[in-house]
């Protein structure tokens, strides 16, 4: 399917997915390591209202004690606070919100259908103020577009609550690439060649580098200057510091049929 008009208006969702992970993790032998959920596609994405399948995935996580980490730019993920305060309270979650940008006419062109820049920001307080641990991740940075928010959307996140951050450069897969490139003659025009030029100067040439331990970061001048501005950041604001540990227990798991009763 294309990434453009089909990604838009074919939605696929996978209805088995509570029946299927229940399965998978009352498997004998299962080793638990903690499940990653948001990653290629938003768990909180609209479609998530009706079908719910979030939501039922985390009833199980919780009832297994198994640890989540979810990945979201929505604010529906507030809607299921009952059970992320239980998560939270075994250390069994943490919630990374997506922020892209913090002004709210660039964020309508970039992301039009996702939460707002103030919304996510609240979704960081609420959740930090439940005791829920959140770190923002600013992506996608993008050069001469929104690269110069950086700073500041990582202040605005420290103030929400936030004490973890990450970033990822521009990634420009398969036909994401030409897409990018329509948007940008769309809505600016006298800067598109420049962006393009900073980022295949941070791709080698290339509008895209899927290598591991490059593809979010980038190299060359530009991808080296934002990653020290990232870090120069995180540092004067306390992010990513030891002494706050978000690491999530994978110790206390335990399938219903062998949990023990202690009543």
């Amino acid at each position: 399917m294309s990434p453009g008009i089909d990604f838009e208006t074919r939605l696929i969702a996978k209805t088995n997915l509570a029946e299927r992970l229940e399965q998978e993790l009352s498997k004998p032998g299962y080793v638990p390591q903690p499940i990653a959920l948001g990653v290629n596609t938003d768990a909180y994405q609209p479609l998530e209202r009706e079908q719910q399948l979030t939501r039922q995935a985390l009833e199980i996580l919780l009832r297994f004690k198994h640890p989540v980490h979810i990945i979201t730019k929505g604010s529906l993920v507030l809607r299921d606070l009952d059970l992320l305060v239980p998560l939270a309270e075994q250390r069994l979650v943490s919630v990374s919100v997506s922020l892209t940008t913090l002004d709210d006419e660039l964020k309508r062109i970039m992301e039009p259908r996702a939460a707002s820049p103030a919304a996510r920001l609240r979704v960081l307080r609420t959740l930090h103020e439940a005791g829920v641990p959140v770190s923002v991740m600013c992506a996608p940075m993008i050069p001469m577009v929104n690269d110069m928010e950086l700073e500041r959307m990582l202040e605005a996140a420290r103030e929400a609550g936030a004490r973890s951050a990450g970033y990822v450069l521009l990634r420009l897969p398969h036909e994401v690439a030409t897409l990018f490139d329509e948007w940008l003659q769309e809505h600016f025009p006298q800067r598109a060649a420049h962006v393009m030029s900073l980022v295949r100067q941070s791709r080698g040439g290339k509008d895209y580098d899927s290598r591991f331990g490059s593809r979010m970061r980038g190299e060359g001048q530009f991808a080296q200057l934002l990653a020290q501005r990232f870090q120069l950041a995180c540092k004067r604001l306390g992010y990513n510091r030891r002494d706050q540990n978000y690491g999530l227990d994978c110790s206390r798991f335990a399938p219903p049929g062998q949990q023990m009763n202690l009543l």
